[in-house]
């Protein structure tokens, strides 16, 4: 889904099939395998219990298209939010599944519904997605103010709000399902489960949720960011000096690190979706594609993941089975973009794209084609071998954000750094230091959002200009 304080309607699309892409479309994807939800009655927690691995299974890719209609708030909104330290703790979290069938079995007790439900919760949400809000808490409808628009797209719109009770801007992402459709519910109540799971300073954080009985809708309350890193690049003025491009690639991979020591994939790691706070503090966002997985894991993931000019070549060429290389290639892809000052392989298409990752970082040598066995690989594999460049296009770049920057870049995957290591690399320990974020320059509020508005104001004047020109050539 699209972030909740970063971006428009182009980046929250759900579809059917592949076709052309260019740098703001992304798949949606269902989750995969099937798994029993228990619940303890005596003291209600939700345990997830995977099916037997005997079963059959299907690829991750199959895509859940989500048609939504639009809806007017009718003001009858119940806000649920986050329990104190300490209360109501989760026994674990988990990453929802489908079938071919579309089906999923889930257990679970009258007595957790009732629980739920007299806790405020309405049905067409506890009846499929119990375990993702097991143990959160009701809020009067009228904590929180809307204050103003601030983003649309197809299947959801963000409001900036205030928070009643502690004065406190926050932003709100009201998603819209047909039909309370099941599918489109349990998908995102995953994010939900992962985003509970999740907790860090480089980390967005769900604050609280908001659901509404009559018009089906679903919001995910997150607090206020003013920028994101891809507003902030595309701003007028804007250039980031080495330091401040460390201080956020030190963020980021620092989110990441966590992220990936608990078991989650962000899968869609991209300017847009780094958000950044007036204090200069950079979060991840968006957690719509993101799933949980587990180290040498057999369970088939989707390749149909990862905005395009951000996406690891062995998901171009079909792979079902990665960890933690695909967010890496996209870090690598944002610390070549900051340093170099534009997009370094800005797409149209995934054939396009493949070229461009070959002609930049080389095609894979004969023994990786022969032993990745990827799907795509007889379509995109070149006739003839492309030399590595990498160090020679990005020559001005100063030699330590070079160096990572070739190795988060490697054509193939497991010689990619991790978080970790790349944190430990001497792109941050060679002068100049990381700045400190609270060092960094106070912008105006700078969202890709925003950069878009002024792209079509900028081609509105253009287009009104060249119009005027020609009834004034015409009237002489």
């Amino acid at each position: 889904m699209g972030c909740i304080c970063s971006k428009g309607s182009s980046e929250e699309e759900y579809v059917f099939e592949q076709k052309e892409v260019d740098k703001s479309s992304v798949h949606m994807v269902a989750p995969l395998h099937r798994e029993e939800i228990k619940v303890d009655l005596v003291n209600p927690k939700i345990e997830i219990i995977p099916m037997n691995s005997k079963s059959k299974r299907t690829s991750e890719s199959a895509l859940i298209s989500v048609l939504a209609t639009k809806v007017e708030d009718d003001g009858k909104t119940r806000i649920i939010e986050r329990p104190k330290e300490g209360h109501h703790k989760r026994r674990s979290t988990f990453d929802f599944g489908v079938q071919q069938s579309m089906s999923r079995v889930v257990s679970i007790p009258n007595a957790a519904k009732g629980e739920l439900g007299a806790a405020g919760w309405p049905s067409w949400l506890t009846s499929v997605a119990a375990d993702a809000i097991q143990g959160w808490l009701p809020r009067s409808a009228d904590s929180f103010e809307k204050l103003n628009k601030i983003g649309q797209g197809t299947y959801s719109s963000v409001y900036k709000a205030r928070d009643l009770k502690t004065n406190k801007i926050v932003a709100m992402k009201k998603v819209r399902f047909v039909n309370m459709d099941p599918e489109s519910v349990r998908f995102m109540a995953r994010e939900i489960s992962i985003l509970r799971k999740l907790d860090h300073p480089n980390v967005m954080k769900l604050e609280a949720l908001v659901t509404s009985r009559i018009s089906g809708s679903l919001y995910l309350v997150f607090e206020y960011m003013e920028h994101d890193l891809a507003g902030l690049a595309a701003a007028p003025r804007v250039k980031f000096t080495e330091a401040q491009i460390k201080c956020y690639m030190q963020q980021l991979l620092r989110g990441l690190e966590h992220c990936h020591s608990r078991g989650v994939l962000h899968r869609d790691i991209k300017g847009s979706n780094l958000l950044i706070d007036d204090n200069g503090v950079l979060k991840i966002g968006d957690f719509g594609l993101a799933t949980t997985f587990e180290p040498n894991q057999t369970q088939p993931l989707t390749s149909r993941v990862v905005t395009l000019w951000y996406r690891a070549p062995e998901l171009l060429l079909g792979a079902t089975e990665y960890e933690v290389a695909i967010d890496m290639w996209s870090a690598g892809c944002i610390l070549a973009e900051l340093s170099a000052g534009k997009p370094i392989m800005p797409g149209r298409t995934e054939v396009e794209q493949m070229h461009k990752i070959f002609k930049l970082c080389g095609s894979p040598s004969e023994e990786y084609w022969k032993k990745s066995k990827l799907p795509h690989a007889t379509s995109f594999k070149p006739q003839h071998p492309y030399k590595r460049c990498v160090t020679d296009t990005f020559k001005d770049f100063p030699p330590s954000a070079l160096a990572l920057v070739d190795i988060l870049l490697s054509i193939e995957p497991e010689r990619r750094d991790t978080a970790s290591s790349a944190l430990n690399s001497e792109f941050f320990s060679t002068n100049p230091l990381p700045c400190d974020p609270s060092s960094l320059p106070k912008y105006p509020p700078s969202k890709e959002y925003d950069a878009k508005i002024r792209e079509e104001e900028a081609r509105r004047r253009k287009a009104e200009s060249v119009k005027g020109c020609g009834d004034e050539s015409l009237s002489k």
